[in-house]
């Protein structure tokens, strides 16, 4: 089954130091690249978490991002450095003695001297699981997503192959008609242009030049490549660089095709072909 590079998924859980919530997003691009922004405490769980996220997304472009939004009873406990206030309260009495100006000693002015107050450590362990788990129900939904989108590109692939070989049939049911006028116009002026000519040499110049203009081999490629389009879909792995060769392919024999042809319906069948290669070459710049 094939799959979008395009995708979205947010999961979020209450956890013991607040609510988690992963946001996990991702666009086309040639390769893998993940952005991804993390809370402080989760710095050291980054690499785990990037070769977690690589392995559920083949190529894209992925933004993942973890908030942590505290609870009531998930903040940090304040620890106070209770030798440190005391210096300092003597440091500040000592002052006003020496000023022989007694006053207040303000309280939150000796709170907001670095290092008071500081919070409590606490144990990541458990909030780093808590993430991962959570990541992994994102990256679940993340895939779901990606794959109903890649569903839908499969069908619509289907769709314009389906019509590709429809045209293909059409211009080949009528390569004999066409080969056999094309032979007629050649052996009306090369006759025309060499009225006491050598019979056999007019007939191996007619053959020369309906061959240059044959467009069977192009026919045969293009089913060989709806034969391949259709085979890569069905495949189920990261087939996006794969398809993307097979459109210039595609492409190539339309234009071939084009160039050759020397018949009014031909031309517009190749042109039709141009529409619907392009249409798939632009979905198929979304597949992973």
């Amino acid at each position: 089954m094939l799959r979008s590079m395009t995708g979205f998924a947010r999961c979020e859980r209450a956890t013991t130091a607040g609510v988690l919530a992963w946001e996990v997003r991702s666009v086309n691009h040639r390769y893998l690249e993940i952005s991804l922004r993390l809370p402080e405490e989760l710095r050291a769980a980054e690499g785990e978490i990037r070769r977690t996220i690589s392995a559920a997304a083949r190529r894209g472009k992925v933004d993942a991002t973890l908030y942590l939004r505290p609870g009531a009873a998930g903040g940090r406990e304040l620890m106070f450095d209770d030798a440190l206030l005391d210096r300092l309260i003597e440091s500040a009495l000592a002052v006003q003695r020496r000023l022989g100006a007694p006053g207040r000693i303000d309280a939150a002015d000796l709170l907001r001297w670095p290092g008071v107050v500081r919070e409590q450590e606490r144990d990541s362990a458990p909030l780093v699981a808590a993430s991962k788990a959570l990541l992994a129900e994102a990256l679940a939904a993340f895939t779901a997503s990606r794959a109903s989108e890649g569903e839908r590109i499969a069908e619509m692939l289907a769709a314009r192959a389906q019509q590709v070989g429809r045209i293909v049939a059409e211009v080949a049911a009528r390569l004999p008609e066409v080969q056999a006028r094309i032979r007629a116009k050649l052996q009306e002026r090369l006759v025309a242009l060499s009225a006491e000519g050598n019979p056999d040499r007019l007939e191996q110049e007619i053959a020369i030049l309906v061959q240059k203009m044959d467009v069977a081999e192009e026919l045969d490629r293009l089913t060989s490549h709806i034969e391949e389009l259709t085979g890569t879909i069905a495949s189920g792995d990261a087939v996006g660089r794969k398809l993307d060769f097979l459109m210039q392919e595609f492409n190539r024999e339309a234009n071939t095709l084009s160039s050759k042809s020397q018949d009014v319906e031909t031309t517009r069948s190749a042109v039709e072909l141009k529409v619907l290669i392009e249409q798939m070459r632009e979905q198929v710049q979304n597949v992973e």
